[in-house]
């Protein structure tokens, strides 16, 4: 696999992250349970684990090496 799908995979890795703890923020504050990855998931807890810790392996990847492959920084 070459740099540059690894990089767009963690980048889409770290989004749906992202988005998903967002909506968890918003949806404690309205007393609710959004997360989407659980609902999407939630009758699978195994793959849900594993969707849990590829986000993480994915932003611990973009962090690490964002300098590099960003243009901008």
């Amino acid at each position: 696999m070459d740099k540059k799908t690894l990089h767009m995979i963690a980048f889409v890795l770290m989004a749906v992250g992202g988005i998903n703890w967002g909506l968890v923020g918003l949806g404690t504050l309205m007393s609710s349970d959004w997360n989407l990855v659980h609902m999407i998931l939630g009758s699978s807890p195994m793959l849900e684990t594993i969707v849990y810790v590829l986000v993480g392996v994915a932003t611990a990847y973009i962090v690490f090496n964002h300098k590099k492959d960003c243009k901008w920084c």
